[in-house]
């Protein structure tokens, strides 16, 4: 198997402090820069599985950059630069601790929360008599709080409000942007012809003001479907053909893990984290309509760094 970035822990010049995230490493630097490393390393219920996915950190980074730069007109993104294709620089800001998911289609952890038999997530009611699948009359926004490690929870607005998270002016944008950007984000999948079935956008704080952080409409954030033959295959009650990483937290449960304690994370054949790659790549160039080309992954620890420090130096 190719070489992977599973477990890298860089010294860049001038770096004064490093958060390790479930995939992405965040180097800070004096002056107010961030470098984010992405990492090959993938996790599904908020676990990061113990091999690592050969150029799964060059097609988030390279999707995420792609959707960053086509959204700048909505709200301020934190990328500067992307000096290596599984880096991105830019702006140092305060993280909003929550994540704004929202939801366009009853899938995922919303149907499995329906399933159960409930019908709120999150303080918003859903109505009965829903398939899974199925299209929300408008997408509905289902926070979670963001944390530290181990798992985000689901967190209702009016909580989010209790706990003084945010004041209710900056919910109130927070919520406006998110659905720009998710509406933003439904035009350019259907012109892939893709579904963005549902989406999580996080934020930060910049000199009060409010900045887009971290990765939008990547497989790791964001789930699709494939637009023909979506209609079809609901009403004959059919899955729908994804584009997502939905398919590795079915293969878990179908091997008795779901994150819960006590329970074994599976061995992944070597295979099957191929099949894995070859999905992630495929996912680039339909969501992107780009051909995706190929890191040389020799050095790839070594490139990165040259890279990064390359970028510092010039800046």
């Amino acid at each position: 198997m190719s070489n992977t970035l599973h477990q890298a822990t860089f010294q860049f010049a001038g770096q004064t402090d490093v958060y390790h995230g479930k995939v992405r490493d965040m180097y800070r630097f004096e002056g107010g820069n961030i470098v984010a490393v992405v990492s090959d390393r993938i996790s599904a219920f908020d676990v990061v599985m113990p091999k690592g996915i050969p150029y799964k950190g060059q097609v988030l980074n390279g999707i995420a950059s792609h959707f960053l730069d086509a959204v700048q007109d909505i709200v301020p993104i934190w990328k500067k630069a992307t000096p290596h294709p599984q880096v991105t620089i830019g702006h140092a800001c305060e993280p909003i601790r929550i994540e704004m998911v929202i939801r366009g289609y009853l899938t995922g952890h919303a149907w499995r929360t329906y399933k159960s038999g409930k019908r709120s997530l999150c303080g918003v009611p859903l109505p009965e008599g829903l398939n899974e699948h199925d299209a929300f009359d408008s997408p509905i926004i289902t926070p979670a709080t963001k944390a530290e490690e181990g798992h985000d929870e689901d967190i209702s607005k009016a909580s989010i409000l209790e706990r003084e998270i945010v004041t209710a002016a900056r919910y109130e944008e927070l919520e406006r942007i998110t659905r720009a950007l998710f509406q933003r984000g439904t035009e350019m999948a259907a012109k892939q012809g893709l579904i963005l079935v549902d989406t999580k956008y996080e934020f930060g704080v910049l000199n009060g003001e409010l900045m887009l952080i971290d990765e939008i409409h990547t497989p790791d954030s964001s789930r699709y479907f494939i637009s023909e033959g979506y209609a079809e295959r609901q009403r004959e009650r059919l899955p729908q053909q994804q584009l997502s990483k939905e398919f590795v937290r079915e293969w878990l449960m179908e091997h008795e893990f779901m994150g819960l304690e006590g329970q074994e994370i599976p061995e992944m054949p070597e295979a099957f984290v191929q099949e894995v790659s070859d999905r992630y790549i495929d996912l680039f160039e339909r969501v992107t309509g780009q051909a995706f080309k190929r890191l040389p992954l020799e050095h790839l620890e070594k490139d990165i760094e040259l890279a990064v420090n390359q970028w510092i130096k010039d800046h």
